[in-house]
């Protein structure tokens, strides 16, 4: 039954109801009508109305379901769907919009993935350049500059070590960019390793404490899922040195049945009621591409959490 045809029925019933009420009842209208008429008419019209309002509402129900379902939905926190309850065009309209809400994920996770690998191919392509061709260059200018400093006047050597500390900084700071455009670590040692490095840099470049703990024994992943972790875990901390004024941070990897759980959490200010930024939806646009569940939110008893639960390589 269409929602029109269900709404004229719900009508006619009340005034069917009504009329046969007139017809049959002992209720009659003299004219000129007397008072007491009148409130017996007044009191069945309030009547109708309300039966009327709550039987509209109740057929009605559904769409504020729908409704509130789609000012609140969010592509990057899937959640359950919505039941189909109703009847004719209504449960109609909910089955569309659930499908039409995994088609949307399917799409932007497809659409995700291009980007990130994209990213991805960029990040090393840049990180490849500047280590072989700025770094090798950086290092071609040290090796110049200490001949000149060593054939030169005591008056102008000293100007050139200074020089040449500058050049030696700048090659550093360059080579620490391409460690974290590519973390070759994480390739070559494995993700543990390539977590310890990244603490290990954060600490030695700020006045930021790292607890670590990492189980002994985890789950194989695959090279997409341990990148995943490690981003998550990389962007964890910079958010956690540029926002949180934060003096502590815990960071731990441990094996759970046939999963992995990251769990980032500070002693900061914590992220409060502020919208999420760039960061924390690249996160979770990360977590989406290999089906991870990710929280961020509040830790106790003050700070933030960032908690990751990727699923463990089959076979």
């Amino acid at each position: 039954m269409s929602l029109f045809a269900r709404i004229f029925l719900l009508n006619a019933v009340v005034l069917v109801a009504a009329a046969a009420l007139l017809v049959f009842g002992p209720a009659t209208v003299s004219t000129p009508a007397l008072l007491r008429e009148v409130l017996v008419l007044a009191a069945g019209l309030a009547v109708m109305l309300i039966a009327n309002a709550l039987l509209i509402r109740v057929g009605l129900a559904p769409l504020g379901r729908l409704t509130r379902a789609m000012t609140t939905i969010d592509l990057l926190k899937p959640g359950p769907r919505l039941q189909a309850k109703g009847h004719g065009e209504i449960a109609e309209l909910i089955t569309t919009f659930n499908s039409m809400i995994d088609r949307l994920e399917a799409e932007r996770g497809y659409s995700s993935a291009i980007a990130l690998s994209a990213q991805e191919s960029e990040r090393r392509r840049v990180a490849q350049e500047l280590h072989d061709e700025v770094g090798q260059s950086l290092t071609a200018v040290l090796l110049g500059l200490k001949r000149v400093a060593d054939q030169s006047p005591p008056e102008v050597r000293e100007e050139l070590v200074q020089v040449q500390e500058t050049t030696r900084s700048t090659l550093d700071e360059i080579r620490r960019i391409a460690r974290r455009l590519r973390p070759g670590v994480l390739e070559e040692l494995g993700l543990v390793s390539a977590l310890k490095s990244l603490t290990t840099e954060i600490t030695t470049q700020t006045d930021l404490t790292v607890k670590r703990s990492f189980d002994k024994s985890l789950p194989r992943l695959d090279a997409e899922t341990e990148l995943v972790v490690y981003r998550v875990a990389q962007e964890g901390l910079t958010n956690t040195v540029r926002h949180a004024g934060a003096g502590k941070v815990e960071l731990s990897l441990k094996a759970r049945t046939s999963h992995v759980e990251l769990r980032l959490r500070d002693d900061g200010k914590g992220i409060g009621t502020s919208p999420e930024g760039a960061g924390i939806r690249g996160m979770r646009e990360r977590a989406l591409l290999v089906g991870a569940e990710l929280a961020v939110g509040p830790a106790e008893p003050g700070g933030t959490e960032v908690r990751l639960v990727v699923k463990a390589a089959t076979g």
